[in-house]
This record gives structure tokens, sequence and C-alpha cells, in this order.
């Protein structure tokens, strides 16, 4: 393997970001406005100034199925307003999408980051009663892995075993080690065996549950082999997850399907929300 194998980010991808996040502030802007009276915003799950969600209604209310973004930027980046134009494909087909707000790294470890979405979904479960499947992106991605790895009873005694039933990882960083050597470590408060400790790579494995683990065919060699890691892991012990590959995707541009009712990524949302009850289309 080459010297830069192991890289999350590579110049092309740092260069993209700029560009990638203005154009999410404003679309994100401009869907807050379309939806109106369907966007319920800032709605406080825990005690910290970050723990909000930003939900979004689709058109005939929220009796349907609900699912949870998280948003990406290495744990450290960003705020649940960039991404409100996540919902818009899954609100479309009928699913309640909450955006999450989280606290960053360095003011949160990333341990605490994982509670505080695990509060995040157990509030969701608790206000609509039922089952919440949850996607995200990047470090959303570690995250999401995470909620579906985790019993939520031993969090929350309340709650039932299938509380997250389903989840869609986008671009997921699943081994935390090589964070530790990019220009991203330092905030994150990280040694090599805490970071592995946060590795949902390296949990037990949610048998029995669904998950769709995406990655952009254009991406670095890293965050190509952490998805068919956590694949080849998850499948054999028992998890109902496929991997995707999506041609010609960049580790930014992966996210604009989920922006279109009709895209795949959004079908397969839509699919693992809807308790796996929806026909699939092809990638």
């Amino acid at each position: 393997m080459g010297e830069n194998d192991h890289q999350l980010i590579d110049a092309a991808g740092a260069a993209e970001f700029p560009r990638a996040a203005e154009r999410w502030v404003r679309d994100a802007a401009a869907y807050r406005e379309a939806a109106g009276a369907r966007a319920h915003l800032d709605v406080i799950y825990g005690p910290r100034p970050r723990q909000r969600l930003d939900v979004f209604e689709p058109a005939g209310g929220a009796s349907g199925p609900i699912a949870m973004f998280i948003h990406g930027g290495f744990w450290q980046f960003m705020d649940k307003s960039d991404f409100s134009h996540l919902a818009r494909g899954a609100n479309a087909r009928g699913v309640c999408v909450a955006v999450a707000g989280y606290t960053l790294c360095p003011e949160a470890t990333i341990a605490e980051i994982i509670d505080e979405v695990r509060g995040a979904v157990a509030f969701l479960a608790k206000r609509y009663g039922r089952p919440v499947t949850v996607y995200g992106h990047s470090a959303g991605g570690h995250l999401t892995a995470c909620l579906l790895a985790t019993d939520l009873r031993a969090f929350d005694a309340s709650l039932d075993a299938s509380v997250v039933p389903a989840g869609l990882a986008i671009s997921g960083i699943f081994d935390l080690e090589p964070v530790l050597d990019s220009p991203f470590g330092p905030r994150l408060r990280l040694d090599a065996a805490l970071a592995r400790r946060l590795s949902p790579l390296f949990w037990p494995a949610p048998a029995g549950k669904a998950m769709r683990a995406c990655v952009g065919a254009a991406e670095t060699p890293e965050f190509l082999r952490q998805t068919r890691a956590l694949v080849e892991c998850w499948r054999g012990a028992g998890v109902r997850i496929e991997g995707a590959e999506l041609a010609g995707a960049s580790h930014f541009a992966v996210l604009d399907p989920l922006t279109d009712p009709q895209s795949a990524l959004t079908r397969d949302l839509v699919h693992l929300a809807s308790g796996l009850s929806e026909p699939r289309t092809a990638a």
C-alpha cells in the first residue's frame, strides 16, 4: 500500500470542501424556508446548547416512519442547520426527518457525543412512539453505526430493544485509528486504545438489524476500505447489511442524492425506514 492509502481526506477533498459547504448552507436555508410550518426548529432533547433537533415533517404529517440524520465534520465542524435540505427526498416519500445537533469536539469527547445522539434517538422514540431509522455522513456515519450497535435499554431502561432497527451509513468512519495522525486528530483527545474502543468496527455487531453502508467510488482508499471492512465484518456476524460504492461520487457529492425523492439513495433510506417494506431500486 502507498504512504497515502490511510488518508481520509486527500488534497482534492480538502479543496472541494469549501464549495460543498457553501452549497449546503444555501440549500439548507432554502429548504427550511420552503418547509414553512412543516419545520420545527431547535427542538430541545438535552441540556447542552447544541442538543437540539430540527424536525421536518412530510406534507401528510408525522404519522409515518421516523428517521434521524447525523451530520459529519470529523466530530468538530458543521452544524445541523447546514443539512436541512437532506430531509427533502425522504419528506417527499412520507418520512419525518429529524436533523440532529450535538456538542462538538473538543468541548465534548467522542464518547460524550455518542451518548448525546443516543439521547436524541431516545427523545424521538418517546415523542413519536415509533422506531427511529438513523442515517449519517462521515463522522455521522460513525455515529449511525454506533447507534445501531447500541442496546439502548442499557442507556434508558424504558426503551425497547428495537428502537433503532436500521441505519444508512454514508462514507462512515468505523475505525478511528487513521484519524489519530490526521490534521483532525489533536482536537479529538484520543489515544490508540481509546480510538479502538470507540470504533464500531470492533464492537459486537447488531445481529438481526438492517444496515446499508454506502461510499463514493471516487473517495480515498481509506474510506473505501472502512466501508468494505464493516460490511464484511457485520455480514459475517448476522447483520442484514449491504454495501454500495456510488459511481463517480466524491466524499462530499455522495450526499447530493438525498435531496432527490427518486434517487436510489433516498429509496434505500425509505426502504429501511419503512421496515424494509418498500420496493428497492438499483443503485
